[in-house]
């Protein structure tokens, strides 16, 4: 939900062809909803009109899936067939936008059922196509899980640290602190200094290096290093800035750090 637009892979619009498609824009309680409208027009304009955004913690959005997938699947004469009583949906998208957690979700408010997906903080988690898992009984419904698919060409830098600071892209490939200097300066330019309180800073900065640095102390995330001097070996306690970076992300993923929309 932190990437509504750029969260979106344009070959899976190309797939999906004439098949009904409904958009679920999850982890809405991530964002910052105020850009809602705006979102909304610009999916329209690439003539995406069926959208819903979802939190899976709570069941008034979730509850909505079911009809209007009933609707669509009804209204689309391709798929008039009267001999299937059932439907199956496939569940498609980039990694780590929660797509398990909305198939669990729905089976908990619909069959109330425990998991029948795994779900993680990082991407990956689903790693093939599953078996037809039922969501709802009364319409009968199924839904395949699948890996998530990024585009294999991303159009731009920014658009690849956006998916990296949502956890879309592993961390290492991209390096934490790399990531980090972004996410420093997605928030500082939104005026979200929720971080300066969280760790306990005197007051904002733009230079991420400093800001890990407060971080790893705030944390007790030291280690020793040995400096070589002109008259031997000195051993230190130095910043462990690359568990800073870790921690500093990991806080804006679960929403610690203000909502923010990145689109």
């Amino acid at each position: 939900m932190h990437i509504p637009l750029s969260g979106r892979n344009p070959l899976l619009l190309e797939a999906l062809g004439v098949r009904p498609h409904l958009l679920v824009l999850n982890k809405m309680d991530l964002a910052d909803l105020t850009d809602q409208s705006r979102i909304l027009e610009c999916l329209k304009k690439q003539d995406v009109r069926h959208v819903l955004f979802t939190d899976c913690f709570k069941d008034e959005n979730i509850k909505k899936i079911v009809p209007l997938v009933t609707e669509l699947v009804s209204n689309s004469q391709r798929y008039q067939r009267a001999e299937n009583i059932d439907t199956s949906m496939m569940v498609i998208g980039v990694p780590n936008v929660g797509k398990s957690s909305v198939i669990n979700a729905l089976r908990r408010l619909h069959l109330r059922k425990g998991k029948a997906s795994s779900v993680g903080a990082e991407p990956g988690i689903t790693r093939a196509v599953l078996t037809r898992i039922q969501v709802c009984d009364r319409p009968l419904m199924f839904l395949l899980d699948t890996p998530g698919v990024l585009s294999p060409r991303i159009e731009s830098v920014e658009i690849g640290l956006k998916l990296a600071l949502c956890g879309a892209i592993r961390d290492h490939l991209v390096g934490e602190d790399v990531i980090a200097d972004y996410l420093l300066h997605t928030l500082n330019s939104r005026q979200q200094f929720s971080y300066v309180e969280r760790y306990k800073m005197t007051s904002p900065c733009d230079n991420v290096e400093t800001v890990l640095k407060s971080i790893a102390v705030f944390l007790g995330k030291t280690r020793r290093v040995k400096v070589f001097t002109g008259t031997g070996d000195v051993t230190v306690m130095a910043p462990n800035y690359n568990a800073a970076a870790v921690d500093f992300i990991g806080a804006f993923r679960k929403g610690l750090l203000g909502k923010v929309m990145l689109d």
